[in-house]
């Protein structure tokens, strides 16, 4: 594979990782209605379909005279090929292509349908032209360039790729080789031990590598749906690593990946282990209290926590970061395009009968979301032009997926139907009932303007929701680039806005733009709430909990 696919590959990869989210719905039923409904559209109004099809003549026309002006979006890298501009018999393939997915869409916008129902059918039609794309067969001008290049080796090997992914990834294209990397190797290598471990988790305490550290700990709760190395991926995008600089002490939860005997594992379930883990993060470290940071659905995870402390008036939580992380689940993005009633409660059905909802198969629905970065991008580069996967640490822990219980799904479904976070006493945990308004520590809250998954007006609609001081800040960056955001990128800018607004167009209108990464911000916000510097540790854990396997500990490695 040539080092500038290579790039390529991976910047598309930062922005567009599979980002699963347990409520996505998209059945096959919906997709075949959705379909039908374009079909019929077609009968129904013949006047609107035969004014299209003329209009598509006309420009089909010009398309071979050589005098249409359409272009591909300037950041459609599908089409970079310079084949693709300067080839006429190329140029006059990509314009028709443009030409027909132009018309379909301006078609279906001028229909009677209702505005979801024409939302739907742009999704359907989406699917079926982009799996047409003139960059997805054959004749795509890089695929012909590589194989003469190669002798036909290139197609060979495809092949090969294409037979090898039918009989081991259920026919979807590879993403990464998962043979390059092994977690403890050459991922996830911070120096650290698990000092306790239950049912639900293990918590894994970092040896400190300054001379002094805070006296307030810092825990991390990752997402359920994912594994807890993304924090500690690799020394140079490890947020573990960037806090013990920074002179935090710092522990980490590391889930366990459930099977079927943990399908009654709720949201409570996590709070009684995570409240375990919190006592011992401060008995080891002396502290009181402790600063706490969780990331998408562990970040649902520490706020019902924090909500669960505010009732029973236990000031455990000195402060919480929250990172992508969405309470107010009023959604309109393509990712609730399809969530119902039925939907909601088909999912529910499912992972009730199954004991678990499998992160593959959340993986492969939101990868036929996002298609073209998600299946097309890799059809091409494995197949087509026959490459390897890309090696990639950041699409290797996005492909190492997790389970979830089948009665934590269900309440994370709820929480999305009924929204509950929003209304003082609407969600109770441990037996109490959760009212953020009582929460009145310091909240940290990170999004991201690129982000797809937890779009930021919704994180920032989020933060709102307590009665502590917030600080807001907004990353240039999708979902996944806003956790790893190490300082020294060029292209890493950040917002934030010390005036408080209850409109987010507002808070952004005004919000004042800083170079660099917002990992630095916060660091210097994080120093403030983490107490005096005292001399660090010189070993790991306390007499009552003493330091056992050592980091990454035994649950990551659960399949």
């Amino acid at each position: 594979m040539s080092s500038k696919n290579t790039d390529d590959i991976k910047q598309q990869a930062s922005h567009n990782t599979l980002g699963l989210n347990p409520v996505i719905g998209l059945r096959r039923k919906d997709l075949l209605t959705s379909a039908r409904m374009v079909l019929r559209l077609a009968l129904r109004q013949p006047l609107l379909s035969a004014r299209h099809v003329a209009h598509f003549g006309l420009e089909l026309k010009n398309v071979l005279l050589g005098s249409s002006t359409l272009q591909p979006e300037s950041d459609d890298r599908r089409f970079v090929d310079p084949a693709w501009s300067q080839n006429p018999l190329y140029r006059r393939y990509l314009q028709t292509y443009l030409a027909w997915r132009k018309e379909l869409h301006s078609w279906l916008d001028g229909s009677e349908l209702s505005p979801q129902d024409i939302s739907r059918g742009h999704f359907v039609i989406n699917l079926m032209t982009e799996a047409m794309a003139p960059t997805n067969g054959a004749a795509n001008p890089a695929a012909v360039k590589r194989f003469f290049e190669t002798g036909g080796k290139s197609l060979l090997d495809g092949l090969s790729h294409l037979a090898k992914d039918i009989v081991k990834n259920g026919g979807m294209p590879s993403q990464v080789n998962m043979d390059a990397f092994e977690v403890g190797k050459n991922l996830a290598t911070s120096e650290g031990a698990v000092v306790f471990r239950n049912d639900v988790l293990e918590l894994i305490q970092y040896a400190p590598i300054t001379e002094q550290n805070f006296e307030r700990p810092m825990l991390i709760v990752p997402p359920q749906i994912n594994k807890f190395y993304v924090f500690d991926l690799s020394p140079d995008k490890s947020l573990v690593r960037f806090c013990l600089r920074n002179h935090v002490p710092t522990f980490i939860i590391s889930w366990r990946n459930p099977t079927k005997a943990q399908r009654e594992w709720g949201l409570s379930t996590y709070i009684d282990a995570l409240k375990e883990a919190v006592d011992v993060v401060t008995a080891i470290s002396g502290s009181k209290d402790i600063n706490m940071l969780g990331a998408c659905s562990g970040g649902i995870t520490c706020t019902a926590l924090v909500g669960h402390y505010a009732a029973l008036k236990q000031p455990k939580v000195h402060s919480l970061t929250l990172l992508v992380s969405v309470l107010d689940t009023t959604l309109d993005t393509q990712v609730a395009l399809f969530v119902d009633e039925q939907t909601l409660e088909a999912a529910k059905r499912h992972s009730y009968q199954s004991g678990v909802l499998e992160g593959r198969d959340m993986a492969r629905v939101f990868a036929w979301m996002r298609p073209n970065d998600l299946i097309w991008n890799y059809w091409v580069n494995n197949y087509l032009l026959g490459n390897e996967p890309p090696v990639f640490d950041i699409l290797f822990w996005n492909n190492d997926t997790t389970r979830l219980p089948a009665a934590f799904h269900g309440d994370l479904i709820e929480m999305f139907k009924n929204n509950p976070l929003t209304r003082a006493g609407a969600l109770e945990v441990c037996g109490t009932p959760i009212d953020l308004k009582q929460v009145t520590c310091d909240i940290f809250s990170v999004a991201g303007t690129a982000d797809h998954i937890t779009p930021w007006h919704s994180c920032f609609r989020s933060a709102q929701l307590f009665g502590g001081k917030i600080e807001f800040v907004l990353s240039s960056s999708g979902h996944i680039q806003s956790i790893l955001n190490p300082p020294g990128n060029p292209k890493a800018r950040f917002m934030t806005n010390d005036e408080t607004t209850p409109s987010p167009s507002d808070w952004q209108d005004n919000a004042v733009k800083h170079t660099d990464s917002w990992w630095l911000h916060w660091a210097d916000w994080l120093g403030k709430h983490s107490g005096k510097l005292k001399k660090a540790p010189s070993q790991l854990g306390s007499k009552a909990f003493a330091a056992g396997e050592a980091a990454p500990g035994t649950y990551v490695h659960e399949r």
